[in-house]
């Protein structure tokens, strides 16, 4: 599943192409969409913002329109420099002699700002790992309203607790921080789960701002090979009731 990095280097790469102007075509090729008009009410207007909250993406329209996506295990957003091809495409928004493409996922929807603002799926996300400034105390007051006996790693990925954070960066946060992710919850004080934060911010950032391409990781997809700070073999073992496989070194990871 993109993680909040991903769904935020979208944006990045979205946002010169079509933020301050009304894209120039505008197509639904996905039957599930063709019925709700979306090209005659986007029409002429433009975008205003694109944001990020987590792993959800937002392109404001101009007139309290705003396209909500999520893209699940599968989806992924693209921006082309030739017109693609519409098979598998749910939307096409062009901007000059650039198209923006969202393919797959489970969410895209055209709302209103109001619902956005009172969708009770969004308000139920934690803090966004990625916000400018990431709301530490709202962060710890979720984790400690979740079950203390839960796997710390397992609650990183409760999207109400933490915005953004996906597989690969519980992995990598726990890792940074030593931090082993089978610790119960109430087991893991403040500092340190702040601390899995205070690692994987700087890295997942960059990956923001450059693609995921730079996330070089430390443990994730690693079992069997050495870890690099200790060089014990990294494991691996599904956690969770999703069986989300999870990555930690026992020799330094406590």
């Amino acid at each position: 599943m993109p993680e909040g990095d991903t769904i935020a280097w979208a944006a990045n790469r979205i946002r010169p192409v079509l933020e301050g102007r009304a894209p120039d075509e505008i197509l639904t090729p996905q039957t599930r969409h063709q019925l709700d008009r979306w090209p005659e009410r986007l029409a002429g207007r433009p975008v205003t913002s694109v944001d990020t909250r987590g792993k959800h993406l937002f392109l404001h329209f101009e007139g309290g329109l705003v396209l909500h996506s999520h893209l699940g295990m599968s989806g992924y957003w693209s921006v082309v420099g030739k017109p693609p091809t519409l098979h598998g495409t749910w939307l096409v928004l062009r901007g000059g002699n650039q198209w923006v493409v969202q393919r797959h996922g489970p969410t895209l929807e055209l709302i209103t700002e109001g619902r956005a603002r009172f969708d009770q799926r969004l308000a139920a996300l934690g803090p966004d790992v990625l916000a400018p400034e990431f709301d530490a105390p709202g962060f710890l007051a979720r984790l400690r309203s979740d079950d203390p006996t839960r796997p710390f790693g397992d609650a990183l990925l409760d999207q109400r607790n933490l915005a953004g954070i996906g597989n690969i960066w519980k992995a990598e946060g726990c890792w940074e921080a030593g931090v082993d992710p089978w610790r119960r919850a109430g087991h893991v004080s403040d500092e340190e789960a702040l601390a899995v934060i205070h690692g994987l911010r700087p890295r997942m950032l960059r990956s923001a701002r450059e693609g995921p391409r730079t996330i070089e990781p430390r443990v994730y997809r690693r079992s069997g090979r050495p870890c690099p700070r200790c060089g014990a073999p990294v494991r691996a073992r599904g956690q969770g009731d999703a069986n989300r496989t999870t990555y930690w070194c026992p020799g330094c990871q406590r």
